[in-house]
């Protein structure tokens, strides 16, 4: 399928095309090039042009560059441009001019790619949709999932964060949303907001976007919410509210073993619905997902259905069985709120001792010791049995645990990692969660390969070849 003709690409980015090429893919990485793709000379740990050569001998049908790079023909395949970043941007905004595509944008605190996930998989048979992959929400990863965006897409759902103030507005003016949608508003990146009313106003740029008649779907149960409201006033939203208060909101919850069935009302509409899921964080999310695709005109009921279908991703909350232990991997992020989320998740599993590990908590700002000692006092730790920890900041959540919920606490990750077969037991429920830089994620791999040979069906060479009775 072409996605961008030589032409066409220098037409958009307003640069110089070598060669009569087709482009069938967009890409930044020569990790996970494939044939036909148009290869982004990006410059940021590494320069992107260093990388030409690779690209092009692993099929991709032309670079984009400001320049020709050495080892490089001079009559290579090649879009040549001023500057490859602005080049992207202005590729982006070409995508998104030629489609009639419905567009629904995300952000939020918390629960960015699970929802942009879950809006996927609730569309799923309602014509051809396009999202953004992973976690493709910055000032690169917005544009190139525009770039990426098929002609004749029906619906795309673009992820939209930020980590400083400023960044927002100008990624929704360019993705021109019909529906954008804000997850939550909680204390992340406070070191460059100073406050949380700080981060509601950076999200609630996100409206600023909006085509005109567009729709703000916002969470209605937040201290924030009012900023959220004016802002979405002034940008001529219409307002549309999920939570307990909102006009989409939760009827019932009931668990179902790993999964929870849920009854809502959308918008007056009544609908059920299941998720993969024990965590009541997801819950309204999709919620507030239904509330966006009703918006966006798709047929709700199927969207409610396939939910179901929806399972969250790797390192965000999934629960696993891993050997003789049941994980709850959460380890790509962590911030006060999503950790209230992930300990209400641990205290409300059913099972065996329930264990929590977590790693800092970063970008807080000037309250991160005071936040990280307050999770002593989160009322689901009173079904939490043990809480180890690691980093400096844990240290002081560590200190403030009551003796008998006091595990093992060290400087780094990787040395709880070491020692993590000493830190469970077999029938355990155990939460695993800190910020991604805090590489908490370590213990989910040790982990994982220690559950390998726990588990019953690992070949022990000390009872291989006997026979078993029960």
């Amino acid at each position: 399928m072409s996605l961008w003709t030589a032409a066409d690409a220098a037409a958009a980015t307003g640069g110089r095309a070598q060669g009569d090429w087709t482009a069938t893919g967009v890409s930044i990485d020569t990790r996970t090039i494939r044939p036909g793709d148009l290869f982004i000379a990006l410059t940021d740990i590494r320069d992107g042009h260093d990388f030409v050569a690779q690209a092009l001998d692993k099929g991709a049908c032309a670079a984009l560059v400001s320049r020709i790079p050495d080892g490089v023909p001079a009559n290579a395949p090649l879009l040549i441009v001023p500057d490859v970043l602005p080049a992207l941007e202005a590729l982006g905004r070409a995508g998104r001019a030629r489609t009639d595509a419905k567009i629904i944008a995300i952000t939020g605190s918390v629960g960015k790619t699970s929802t942009k996930d879950m809006a996927r998989a609730a569309l799923a048979g309602q014509g051809r949709i396009h999202a953004a992959e992973a976690s493709y929400n910055n000032h690169w990863g917005v544009p190139l999932t525009l770039a990426r965006m098929p002609k004749g897409t029906d619906v795309a759902i673009i992820e939209i964060g930020m980590n400083h103030p400023g960044e927002i507005a100008p990624l929704s003016r360019m993705a021109r949303p019909h529906v954008a949608m804000i997850t939550t508003i909680a204390a992340a990146h406070l070191e460059a907001f100073g406050a949380i009313e700080g981060i509601a106003r950076e999200k609630g740029a996100i409206f600023e976007g909006l085509l005109p008649m567009g729709t703000a779907v916002i969470p209605e149960d937040l201290s924030t919410t009012p900023i959220l409201r004016d802002l979405a006033d002034a940008a001529g939203a219409l307002i549309v509210g999920f939570g307990e208060a909102g006009m989409a909101r939760p009827v019932s919850i009931e668990p179902q073993g790993d999964a929870l069935k849920i009854r809502a009302r959308i918008s007056g509409e009544s609908v059920a619905f299941s998720l993969q899921t024990t965590g009541a964080h997801f819950v309204m999310n999709a919620i507030g997902v239904l509330a966006a695709l009703n918006a966006a005109g798709a047929d709700l009921k199927d969207a409610a259905r396939r939910l179901g279908d929806w399972q969250p991703p790797k390192g965000r909350g999934a629960v696993e069985t891993l050997g003789p232990i049941r994980l709850i991997d959460d380890a790509f992020n962590a911030n006060p709120a999503s950790l209230k989320a992930g300990l209400a998740t641990l205290a409300g599993l059913q099972g065996g001792r329930r264990v929590a590990i977590l790693g800092d908590m970063l970008e807080l700002g000037a309250d991160e010791i005071a936040m990280h000692r307050a999770v002593a006092d989160d009322p689901s730790l009173g079904a939490v049995d043990l809480i180890h920890s690691a980093g400096p900041l844990m240290r002081h959540l560590h200190d403030a645990l009551p003796a008998s919920k006091r595990g093992e606490w060290r400087e780094t990750a990787a040395e709880l990692a070491a020692m993590a077969p000493d830190l469970v037991a077999p029938g355990d429920i155990v939460l695993v969660k800190g910020s991604k830089s805090s590489r908490v994620s370590a213990v989910v791999d040790a982990l994982r390969k220690w559950g390998q040979i726990a588990s019953p069906d690992h070949d022990d060479p000390r009872t291989k070849g006997r026979e078993t009775r029960d």
